[in-house]
């Protein structure tokens, strides 16, 4: 059996990165498309406080996202451009644990759950 080498985790972390890069900017281009062309004439009125949008929550962007709004699935590109390095940590102690190298995928481990914490409590640093 092949021993997995460092090179081959580096160049999946690589892929993930470039992947969801490519990925979240197609998405983003594919909703400002949408939003130009729905609103690309629409003008703006600053005098009026029109509230805060419905894809500020997740389900909003989810929501909006399937029913082709321009904006939440430009916020939807954004929160995987955001997601990304998330991602790859992930893979980083995924790739340590099969690498047996334990006390970094113990490390990466507590980063993520780090992230996590901040995310859920929204309290960051």
């Amino acid at each position: 059996m092949n021993k997995l080498k460092d090179t081959d985790i580096q160049a999946a972390i690589g892929w993930v990165l470039r992947t969801g890069v490519f990925l979240s900017v197609g998405v983003v281009m594919f909703g400002a498309a949408i939003y130009i062309y729905r609103h690309g004439y629409d003008a703006t009125d600053y005098r009026t406080f029109k509230g805060v949008p419905d894809f500020v929550k997740l389900s909003g962007v989810v929501n909006g996202m399937l029913t082709l709004h321009g904006r939440a699935i430009i916020q939807g590109g954004i929160i995987l451009l955001i997601a990304t390095p998330v991602i790859r940590v992930a893979f980083s102690a995924i790739g340590f644990v099969l690498e047996k190298d334990y006390l970094y995928a113990f490390i990466t481990l507590l980063v993520l759950i780090i992230i996590f914490a901040s995310m859920l409590t929204g309290h960051a640093g």
